[in-house]
């Protein structure tokens, strides 16, 4: 489960090592244990404490940090100078650094280009998609331009029970380019259509690897829905339904009650899908998903499709490999028959916090990288680097490998999280980025923590779990469960804070247990905001 990427230096870089699996901010891999710190810890809320003693943290290390960001008053603090495990709350650091690199208004605009000669509404020549690291190419946009998310991001369906899909197409980006170029006078192509992905290179030591074209999170989703009784078929939807993929199921409706247990099989190229196993009769649909293998020839033949939908014919065969060979050296004059542009990037900013979608979070050290004029995504930390320079956060006291938290090697302490967290808070943006993380008890990956108690609505943070498998006593070993934002503490009125532990086993060989542990530290950061408002 955890694939192996080689290690290299580059750059003054070192080395970056084993590529690991994410999962609502829970890493899957060999766990380092960190020593714990001998710090007395100060005094602590009772419920807190209680918390803590559970048997579940015997040979944990916890830290606390609260402080108030505009008088420096520090409340809490336990272990607040020692490196942790941060899990995806590593994506404060790499989201604030594409932010600020980008601006928070900053909007991909995704050009065709038409290379050739125009004949009435003939071109002969080729189409150019130039593809500009849009996140999701409208796959997830509103009709007023927000981007839409579900409490559990259907990128991690293969790992976290209850992924669902947003109901916008996946292909809308590219209808709406396709239908562009009709209204341009075309008709038919005589030639071929061209992805242009040069915008940078996809880095394989970032897991999941961005690229310069993305289209539904380069992910088919597979939906299995139960037959009207045990023994019946299940029933199969799937999208985007692009050629040449091609989805079959053998998956079979067994008696209400039993859990689902359904596993996905592709060919080498990612084309042919299979599914297998068993659903429960009467049991909500379930959402399983597969990797796109290729998505620059995925882009070209979605592109040829959605042309022929609006319209436009042509010449070229839809399914084939991207002919990259055909890209020109500039588009200098070339006019453009159509443009795709993108919601804001605090709304990508969003959903990359509010889910913890490791795929934007990687895909903005791309990003920093190419504001630089460079084309390799290692390139993307110095940039990085600089910003937490500028905004004051100790860059020693942090360890990135990546942008979503997710290497083995990423640390970080609690204060330079505090720090952060304080840098937006003396900014214009303080609401829009503070409002763009995880809810408690309302929406992201705290939709389904303290829904009822006094602190739900009041605090706003990032979670974070890494997580393996101890095989030795059969449970999860959880690396880290860290939460870091945001507490209310008087209309108004916020300060920032850290709670996370290192090193807890929970219970028992299921995921539960994991998501059992992210509810203490939930609860951890509702006590801390009720007692800085006086609510015991």
């Amino acid at each position: 489960m955890s694939p192996s990427v080689t290690p290299r230096t580059s750059r003054g870089r070192l080395a970056r090592p084993l590529g690991v699996l994410l999962a609502v901010g829970v890493v899957i891999t060999g766990l380092v244990q960190v020593a714990p710190s001998p710090t007395p810890a100060p005094a602590l809320d009772p419920r807190i404490a209680s918390i803590m003693r559970k048997p579940d943290y015997r040979y944990a290390r916890w830290g606390l940090l609260q402080r108030n960001p505009a008088t420096g008053k520090m409340t809490q603090s336990r272990n607040s100078d020692q490196f942790f495990i941060p899990g995806s709350t590593a994506k404060l650091f790499s989201v604030s650094g594409t932010w600020h690199t980008l601006d928070g208004d900053h909007r991909f605009i995704t050009p065709v280009h038409a290379v050739g000669q125009r004949r009435n509404t003939a071109l002969k020549g080729n189409l150019y998609l130039v593809a500009q690291g849009d996140l999701t190419l409208g796959g997830r946009t509103r009709k007023n331009g927000t981007v839409a998310f579900t409490t559990v991001d259907h990128t991690y369906a293969n790992d976290v029970p209850g992924a669902t899909l947003t109901p916008q197409d996946p292909l809308a980006g590219i209808d709406q380019l396709a239908r562009q170029v009709r209204h341009s006078g075309i008709r038919r192509v005589d030639g071929d259509v061209v992805i242009d992905a040069r915008l940078f290179r996809p880095d394989p030591v970032l897991v999941p690897t961005p690229t310069p074209l993305i289209v539904n999170d380069n992910v088919i989703d597979l939906l299995t829905s139960p037959g009207a009784e045990a023994g019946a078929p299940a029933g199969l939807d799937w999208r985007p339904k692009v050629a040449p993929y091609h989805v079959t199921s053998s998956v079979r409706t067994v008696a209400a009650g039993k859990p689902a247990d359904i596993s996905v099989s592709s060919s080498a190229d990612g084309t042919r899908i299979r599914l297998s196993g068993t659903i429960a009769a009467g049991s909500a649909p379930v959402l399983r998903v597969s990797a796109i293998k290729d998505p620059n020839a995925f882009g070209r033949t979605a592109l040829i499709e959605a042309l022929k939908r609006a319209g436009v014919e042509v010449r070229a065969k839809a399914i084939g490999p991207n002919p990259a060979r055909q890209l020109p050296k500039s588009y200098r004059g070339v006019p453009t028959v159509a443009r795709y542009t993108s919601p804001l990037y605090a709304e990508y900013a969003k959903l990359i916090l509010k889910v913890s979608h490791n795929l934007g979070a990687n895909l903005g050290i791309c990003l920093m990288a190419t504001s630089t004029g460079s084309t390799h995504c290692e390139d993307g930390f110095p940039v990085l680097a600089a910003f937490l320079d500028q905004a004051r956060v100790e860059r020693k006291a942090v360890q990135l490998a990546d942008g979503r938290g997710g290497n083995p090697a990423d640390r970080t302490t609690p204060r330079a999280l505090a720090q952060i967290l304080t840098y937006w808070q003396h900014t214009s943006e303080a609401q829009r980025f503070r409002t763009s993380l995880p809810v408690l008890g309302v929406d992201g990956t705290l939709a389904d923590s303290c829904r009822s108690c006094p602190s739900r609505g009041k605090v706003f943070a990032k979670t974070g779990t890494a997580a393996g498998g101890d095989a030795l006593n059969d449970r999860p070993a959880v690396g880290a469960e860290t939460a870091a934002g945001y507490l209310e503490t008087r209309r108004g009125r916020f300060e920032v804070f850290f709670a996370g532990v290192n090193g807890a086993s929970a219970p028992g060989a299921s995921v539960n247990g994991v998501l059992a542990i992210g509810n203490d530290v939930a609860d951890v950061a509702a006590y801390l905001q009720q007692q800085a408002s006086g609510h015991h």
